[in-house]
C-alpha cells in the first residue's frame, strides 16, 4: 500500500495564478495509520519537513501574495 504523507507544490491554477500548496499527515494521526514500530520515525520526518518546509511554504506565499 502507498499513501502521501507530506505534499507541497507550487503550480498555476486554472486562472493563471502562480500558487503552492502544502500538506501533511497531522502529527496525532500517525499512531492510527503506522504501525508502533514506525510512529518514531514518520513523527521525526514530519517535525524535520515542518521546520524546513513549512518556512518555505509560508515564505512563497508572502511572494506570492505581494505579486498577484
Amino acid at each position: 500500500m502507498e499513501g502521501n504523507i507530506i505534499s507541497f507544490k507550487v503550480f498555476v491554477n486554472s486562472k493563471g495564478i502562480l500558487m503552492s500548496e502544502y500538506s501533511k499527515l497531522p502529527v496525532e494521526k500517525v499512531t492510527s495509520v503506522f504501525n508502533e514500530s514506525d510512529t518514531p520515525l514518520i513523527k521525526k520526518v514530519l517535525s524535520e519537513v515542518e521546520r524546513k518546509v513549512g518556512d518555505l511554504h509560508e515564505q512563497l506565499e508572502k511572494e506570492l501574495d505581494a505579486l498577484n
